[in-house]
């Protein structure tokens, strides 16, 4: 049927909708990821829970969809708004065309739009809520809460802690809306890993005797979650611990850093980062709205080590004296390069040198 995409400027673009119910309005974040592949990872990844996701990229769906890509349980986008979609997908693995999934799962998609005007007004007016309808006249952005004045992890955390891998080393990765990609590397390490609820006590965490502590990705503003900084904070000062994203933030939170939004956010598979320490450059998948600022760093603890090539912002920072890293980028990719992957062999080191002492 014939959809719109209505934006809080009020433009207004067609195209025809698909799953979505007639009389009910799809609201949500707009934003825009630019990777030429990679969707099903997109439509799957907990961090875009509250959001709509355009493909910059004019051609989707063209390899299908199977079942070894997916970074949660089920699809957890808004919605997906796509230039072309191929309907059928070809791949040796694909066991289904992209249509088929987002039908079964229930998630509308909006497709022969004109995704490149929308990028451009979203580059030139920011992040921003919009609506998938079919009466745009009728459309009322007042009844809506923008994304950054949301709790939205508690919706995509795991509700009971799970284990995987039978390694020597054990983590804890507190689930804000991880990617199961980020517990794949972790198992291919060696490493046990149990998954538990990002509410998680201090007391509970330590009976699990962890080696580490990571910090996942997850969606919304950190500031949503003021509340679990200091059980953080007292993690990170007792456990090596590694934050991914969202763990970025918080712990720069729980430090006394500062957070803020940023215009378009960083969504896709190219984002160039620099390695201070190393001089090297890291070619990063990446999917965020909200950057440390790094005047706030000056009375803390922490310093920036990573930086974004493009634009400058903080892209990771590091403890002045104890072993706490954390970076904005994924460095698992999944999907994107792996030139980074190679940081969670700093964090089993890491992890190898402060064993000894954790237990005495």
């Amino acid at each position: 049927m014939k959809g719109y995409v209505v934006l809080e400027t009020g433009e207004q673009f067609e195209g025809e909708l698909f799953g979505a119910e007639k009389e009910k309005d799809v609201h949500a974040e707009i934003v825009f990821f630019t990777g030429m592949t990679g969707y099903q990872e997109v439509l799957s990844d907990p961090s875009f829970k509250g959001q709509m996701v355009v493909f910059t990229y004019p051609l989707i769906g063209n390899y299908g969809i199977n079942d070894s890509d997916f970074e949660s349980l089920k699809p957890q986008v808004e919605a997906l708004i796509i230039s072309e979609l191929n309907g059928a997908g070809h791949h040796y693995e694909a066991n289904q065309p992209l249509a088929g999934c987002l039908q079964h799962a229930q998630v509308p998609y909006i497709t022969g739009v004109d995704t490149r005007a929308i990028v451009k007004r979203i580059r030139k007016n920011g992040d921003m809520r919009a609506v998938l309808t079919t009466h745009p006249e009728s459309v009322d952005f007042s009844a809506t809460t923008p994304l950054g004045e949301q709790e939205v992890v508690s919706s995509v955390s795991v509700q009971a802690a799970e284990t995987f891998g039978h390694g020597e080393r054990h983590v804890v990765l507190l689930d804000f809306g991880y990617k199961k990609s980020i517990v794949s590397e972790l198992v291919d390490q060696g490493n046990r890993v149990t998954v538990v609820p990002y509410s998680i006590s201090f007391e509970e965490v330590v009976s699990l005797k962890p080696d580490g502590i990571l910090l996942s990705n997850g969606p919304g503003n950190p500031k949503q979650l003021e509340t679990r900084l200091p059980v953080i904070r007292k993690l990170a000062e007792t456990y090596p611990t590694l934050g991914i994203c969202l763990g970025h933030q918080l712990l720069a939170l729980a430090f006394g850093g500062d957070t803020e939004k940023l215009n378009f956010g960083h969504r896709g598979a190219n984002q160039p980062v620099i390695d201070q320490e190393t001089n090297k450059v890291y070619m990063t998948s990446q999917n965020h709205s909200y950057v440390v600022k790094e005047t706030s760093l000056t009375d803390t603890s922490l310093h920036a080590r990573f930086f974004n090539i493009n634009d400058g912002s903080i892209e990771g920072l590091e403890h002045k004296r104890l072993p706490v890293l954390s970076v904005q980028f994924h460095p698992e990719a999944h999907p994107g390069p792996s030139d980074s992957a190679q940081l969670f062999n700093l964090f089993k080191e890491m992890m190898s040198q402060g064993r000894e002492s954790l237990y005495v």
